[in-house]
């Protein structure tokens, strides 16, 4: 089958990193595991979800938590992702904080617009999100796909941001070989797109076990973007490359990497951190591409270590 040939781009591309030998559905479920599950059934009604009709166009889904007046946090999913990435996460987040976590255009439950999937079209969509909730500056969390995003932001709205979270992330996708072959796969993608095939890649994105029902509602999540959002998402990543603007970032910026992450190398997620004026590094070991999945109690632990200093608390 076509899309079982293309599954070893599939472990490394976008949203991607080795998985172990095992696959994570089938692996055993760690007491963290059990335990930030039973944190985020807990929490559940502390989300308030909202949706937000941008001055872009976009009608955009989203949901928010903590104290109205606290420091802001916005996080920003991945490729094919929903705001539920963050649900390991949303749980240990500190109610001092306003966090808000966004379907991005095409993605979850926001709209789907025709056209315009560039990095600057969903800056754009940031930025006008900050615009409706009357924030000034925020700090802007984002992984893989989201992280280029946010770069984006810092660059074209540097007002607007306070700091930088960037998760399983490098200088640039352009030019990545492994990317450029999995477009050409997901360009012959078709709706219903293959719910196997979705698995498959959902899977290969994790290096550490993780609960099986994060899994079901990854796989669930990207089932509702269209054949068309998987194209055109991904075309606009990978046509951008502003690597040689990331010294114009001023901002601080924590730059949090697994050293299995089969996508980016860790010689490529440090050169985005040498790249960024005040770029630290946080690296995870045994941990793919989506640290704040298979670790989110110590990426909590360090996201709120580098507010501290950024807030100087």
């Amino acid at each position: 089958m076509k899309a079982h040939a293309y599954l070893l781009l599939a472990s490394t591309a976008l949203g991607a990193c080795g998985a172990p030998a095992d696959p994570a559905p089938t692996a055993p479920v760690t007491t963290e595991a059990l335990a930030s599950e039973a944190l985020a059934s807990e929490s559940s009604d502390s989300l308030h979800h909202g949706t937000v009709q941008l001055s872009t166009g976009v009608q955009l889904h989203y949901v928010e938590q903590g104290r109205s007046h606290g420091p802001v946090l916005v996080l920003l999913h991945g490729y094919t992702d929903s705001y539920l990435s963050f649900d390991r996460v949303l749980p240990l987040l500190p109610r001092s904080l306003h966090v808000y976590a966004l379907d991005q255009r095409g993605h979850g439950d926001s709209s789907r617009p025709s056209c315009c999937y560039s990095q600057s079209d969903f800056a754009a969509d940031v930025a006008a999100f900050l615009d409706s909730q009357g924030i000034q500056r925020a700090v802007l969390a984002g992984h893989s796909m989201g992280s280029f995003i946010a770069q984006q932001v810092a660059l074209e709205y540097p007002e607007r941001v306070e700091a930088l979270v960037l998760i399983g992330s490098a200088p640039t996708v352009h030019g990545n070989p492994v990317a450029t072959d999995l477009m050409a796969y997901v360009d012959t993608l078709s709706d219903p797109i293959d719910p196997a095939f979705v698995r498959d890649f959902q899977a290969s994105t994790f290096y550490r076990p993780i609960p099986p029902s994060f899994l079901d509602t990854a796989v669930s999540e990207s089932l509702k973007v269209p054949a068309r959002v998987w194209q055109a998402a991904f075309a606009g990543l990978i046509a951008e490359d502003h690597s040689a603007r990331l010294g114009d970032i001023s901002v601080p910026t924590l730059v949090v990497g697994g050293d299995q992450d089969g996508f980016f190398s860790v010689p490529e997620q440090q050169a985005l951190v040498d790249a960024l004026p005040h770029g630290s590094f946080a690296l995870y070991t045994e941990t793919g591409h989506a640290p704040h999945v298979e670790q989110p109690h110590r990426f909590v632990h360090d996201v709120k270590r580098f507010l501290r200093e950024v807030h100087r608390e």
